[in-house]
């Protein structure tokens, strides 16, 4: 095998047949590459003085082969443009028997619904391309060499576990340390690491809102632990009753309950914290969304409460993009060394180079600027539903995130949902929510998604979705 550098830069790898002349052994190389579909249509070949370099043969050699394929139409050779692979229908290769091998079966590519109001995406087209390519570059350029390599440190990169410590402080309330800080892809990823540690601590059962995502439920039940459905109503989950489970953690969505809402409420998270610390029980706070809010103060951490109990988990997937698969989790003292074992010797989850982009993005303000502005637009897309669904239905949980949940009339979400089909309108009903154990009292809702769309989805989604009401 002779592997050949190009003069524009690329590498071309020939088996050259062996008890062949130099010119026909080269000329079937390149001809089986093509016939094979390994040199694709369209792709340039290496100037016949290159190869012919590389090779250790004739120029005239290879200029000569050239020259024969170009004859059969295998190539094409332009002045200015180099030889390259002719756009030439592929042969169809022998099957058994010598039939014709049949062409694979083309599958129909599904379509899904032309507008998207479910909850839990951002709208992806605010994504500060031009900041955050901008942070990149300063990041690149500032970056130490060894930051290039294998990320030794299973917490992740300095940089950012620093810049999160002081954000976090300053905008959410929470006790950092950037020791404590574990850096991970995503909420899953974060939520995996603790259910192993709590499976290496024998817990069984995991406390949960009555009303949640039925992913991370099936996350921790995968892994061996049994989730047990909290009531929700309007002051949060009823963390009163965690005294009267056997549950050794309980899942929160404190500042904006999803998919309900509301905040819980400052008795209800004492109570929580209370729980922690009689029993040695541990509470993951899930803050999904806690930037955006409108119509209140914001609601700071729970773990600013006690930061030994509560183990906070945020994420850049609604502030920036789901894409991104950046995630944190500032860990209590006595429990990091348990989530780094179960995380691994080294960062292997998150790329380092998003992770320098992030710390520069946010020590250079362009993170709150951002915030900002995403906050100033989606709170005109919340106040534009409340406009277009007002005097048809009840609408709640609206003061912060970016959904709202729409009450409906009795007997009418089945009709609605298929309006919303006819329309081609993707809606969520609020039961999809629901803890199958949970025994929550009927309701018939929506939750709507008002950050989904991108803008110019925003417009017509809207008017689908007052089309589909009642």
């Amino acid at each position: 095998m002779t592997e050949s550098r190009a003069a524009f830069g690329a590498d071309l790898h020939l088996e050259l047949s062996a008890g062949r002349g130099l010119r026909a052994g080269l000329a079937e190389a390149l001809r089986e590459a093509a016939r094979s579909g390994r040199l694709a249509p369209g792709t340039r070949l290496p100037s016949s003085r290159s190869l012919a370099a590389d090779l250790g043969i004739a120029r005239n050699t290879v200029a000569e082969a050239y020259a024969e394929l170009v004859a059969e139409g295998w190539l094409t050779a332009r002045q200015g443009s180099g030889t390259r692979v002719a756009e030439r229908a592929r042969p169809r290769r022998p099957g058994p028997g010598g039939a014709a091998a049949a062409a694979p079966p083309r599958h129909p590519v599904r379509r899904g619904p032309a507008y998207d109001l479910t909850a839990g995406s951002p709208d992806l087209g605010g994504f500060p391309r031009t900041a955050w390519l901008a942070a990149a570059r300063r990041a690149v350029a500032a970056a130490p060499n060894e930051a290039f390599g294998y990320a030794a440190d299973p917490r992740g990169r300095t940089e950012l576990r620093e810049a999160l410590a002081g954000y976090l402080a300053r905008a959410r309330g929470v006790y950092a340390d950037p020791g404590r800080i574990v850096l991970c892809a995503g909420f899953a990823h974060g939520l995996t690491l603790l259910a192993k540690v709590l499976r290496a601590r024998r817990v069984r059962e995991v406390a949960v809102e009555g009303y949640g995502l039925a992913v991370h439920r099936g996350l921790l039940e995968r892994r061996g632990l049994r989730t047990v459905p909290l009531p929700v109503d309007a002051a949060g989950a009823c963390t009163n009753r965690l005294p009267g489970l056997a549950a050794g953690a309980v899942l929160l969505t404190p500042a904006h309950q999803f998919p309900t809402g509301v905040a819980l409420t400052p008795g209800r998270r004492a109570a929580a914290v209370d729980w922690a610390r009689t029993t040695g029980g541990l509470v993951v706070e899930d803050d999904y969304d806690g930037e955006f809010r409108y119509d209140r103060q914001p609601v700071g951490a729970l773990q600013g409460l006690d930061p030994d109990r509560v183990v906070y988990l945020g994420t850049a997937s609604k502030s920036l993009a789901p894409g991104l698969r950046l995630g944190w989790m500032v860990v209590p003292a006595g429990l990091l060394d348990e989530v780094l074992a179960a995380k691994g010797p080294a960062e292997w989850a998150s790329g380092v180079l998003d992770q320098l982009t992030l710390a520069e993005f946010i020590r250079s303000g362009a993170y709150d600027r951002h915030v900002r502005g995403m906050r100033q637009r989606y709170r005109r897309r919340r106040d534009e539903l409340l406009a277009a669904v007002s005097g048809r239905v009840a609408v709640s949980g609206i003061a912060a995130g970016l959904h709202a949940v729409l009450d409906l009339p009795k007997g009418s979400e089945e009709g609605v949902l298929r309006a919303a089909a006819w329309h081609e309108l993707a809606l969520e009903p609020l039961s999809r929510h629901a803890h199958p154990d949970a025994g929550l009292p009927p309701r018939e809702a929506l939750v709507v998604g008002y950050g989904t769309p991108s803008p110019s989805a925003w417009a017509p989604s809207l008017a689908a979705l007052v089309a589909s009401l009642p």
